[in-house]
Formats: C-alpha cells, sequence, structure tokens
C-alpha cells in the first residue's frame, strides 16, 4: 500500500459538495416539476444551462466523468430532438422549410422544432437529476436522511449495505468469467453458448453473494446493529444556514426562468 505524502495538494470540495446532501436535493426538485409543466421550450432551455453552470461551478467533477458530465445532457437533448419530432403529423408542419427528403419521407424545420421543444425538457430533467447525484455520495444521503429527516437507521444503513453488493458483485463476475476462460470452459460462439456461459456463471456468483451476506450479518451484528433505538455518528451533516440560502438562492432562479416565455417567444410549429 502507498502511504499518501503529508504535502500532497489536497483540493477543498467545492459548493454544491460542502451543503448538506438534502438542501441540494431539495434545491432542484422544484425545477425538475417546471421543466416538465412551464409553457414554451424557453423556461427546460434556461433550466438545462443553470444545471450545467450549477455543476461546473460548485461541483469538483473527476477529469474522466468531465465530458458525461457536462456534455451528456446537451447532446441528448440534440440526439432527441432528431427522433421524438417524428411523431409530429406532417400536416402541422407543412408549412416549415424541408431539411431533408428520401424518397416519401420529408424532414421539415418544424419537424425538428416540434422535437426540440419536448427533447429539451427531458435533457433538463437530467441535468437537474445530475446535480445531487455528482454533488453527493450515497453514504452522504443515508446519513442526511438518518440525521434530519428521522429515517430510521436500519432502514438507512441496511439499504446502503445492499446497494454496496452490487460493485461487489460486478468485481466477483469478472473474476468468475477470467477463471472460465483460462480454464477453457468459455468457449463457443452464439445464444447457446452464451446461455450456457451465463448459467455457469450462476451458481458461483450466488455462492459468492451468499458468503458475502453472511460476513456482512455478522459485521453487522458484532457492532450490535439494531440493538439501540439510536446511534452515534462519525460524520454529522445538520442543515445549516447556509443550506437555506442555497435553496432559497435556487428557488429564486427557477422562479426567474419560469418567467422566461413572457418575453422568448415559442419555437413549436403553430
Amino acid at each position: 500500500m502507498t502511504a499518501t505524502s503529508p504535502y500532497a495538494r489536497v483540493e477543498r470540495p467545492r459548493l454544491l459538495q460542502r451543503a448538506n446532501p438534502l438542501a441540494v436535493a431539495a434545491a432542484v426538485a422544484p425545477g425538475i416539476v417546471v421543466a416538465f409543466t412551464a409553457p414554451g421550450p424557453a423556461t427546460p432551455c434556461a433550466l438545462l444551462v443553470l444545471a450545467t453552470l450549477a455543476v461546473a461551478a460548485g461541483v469538483r467533477v473527476p477529469t474522466r466523468h468531465r465530458v458525461l458530465v457536462f456534455a451528456g445532457p446537451v447532446l441528448f437533448t440534440l440526439f432527441a430532438s432528431l427522433t421524438l419530432g417524428l411523431w409530429t403529423p406532417a400536416d402541422d408542419v407543412a408549412g416549415t422549410p424541408l431539411l431533408l427528403a428520401a424518397g416519401p419521407f420529408e424532414y421539415r424545420l418544424g419537424t425538428w422544432l416540434a422535437g426540440l421543444a419536448i427533447s429539451l425538457r427531458l435533457g433538463a430533467v437530467l441535468a437537474l437529476a445530475l446535480v445531487p447525484g455528482v454533488a453527493s455520495t450515497g453514504p452522504d444521503v443515508v446519513r442526511a436522511a438518518v440525521q434530519n429527516l428521522r429515517v430510521p437507521y436500519r432502514i438507512g444503513y441496511t439499504a446502503l449495505a445492499s446497494f454496496r453488493f452490487v460493485p461487489r458483485f460486478s468485481r466477483e463476475l469478472a473474476q468468475i468469467r477470467a477463471a472460465h476462460r483460462v480454464r477453457g470452459t468459455a468457449r463457443g460462439r452464439g445464444p447457446l453458448a452464451a446461455i450456457r456461459r451465463g448459467t455457469g456463471y450462476l451458481v458461483p456468483l450466488l455462492a459468492g453473494a451468499l458468503r458475502h451476506a453472511e460476513r456482512v450479518a455478522l459485521a453487522m451484528d458484532a457492532r450490535a446493529f439494531g440493538a439501540h433505538p439510536a446511534r452515534t455518528e462519525r460524520i454529522l451533516l445538520p442543515f445549516r444556514g447556509g443550506d437555506i440560502v442555497l435553496v432559497a438562492v435556487t428557488w429564486a432562479l427557477i422562479a426567474a426562468a419560469l418567467w422566461l416565455p413572457l418575453s422568448v417567444p415559442d419555437v413549436r410549429p403553430a
């Protein structure tokens, strides 16, 4: 194991990472509702931009995830706009400029604008949902729910322990596949061979899951999990005044975005 140098640079968490996870979720929750219900595409577009700027300014995103976090909602919006508009009746967009024609198929500007009006809502919801997802971690969300919402810790930490089974299963599945390849039992192509390999992975994976569940149960029992109505917390996540300010400012920005349709014309075809 490599020791960390005491002189290594420690990056300080940014604003949203220091906030209470419940405050971040409460701040963006009204925006998701507004993105679906607001008239016109101006409000969803503004919410998409605000969510992206919030992540860029308030979260220290790892380099390997930056393209997915920042460009993902935008690329999804553009791709969905090209396909969702195909459900628009041809008579509704007959008077708009023609963009593409392939035999009887015609793709007009109104078709794309109709798809854009819907995809902007989906892209805004995706961008808003990413804000608490990248700003908080699963354990912190559970701690905040137990400490601030009075969720029973038996429920919270049991659910957290079950969620942690998933990455362990993926690692064990990779090891089982490697072992089968070494033994030469993973040969063959086609659907029947894939089904045979899958059934061969099932038994050792299930056995490993049972062993891991038994170890987790023994560890929780050794720590007297569930024996008392409350437990002490090593990490405290109180709901501070700064969290209230964060929620209030975010709600104000969402309300301001809701007024945009009054001055920005609707781009959907008549």
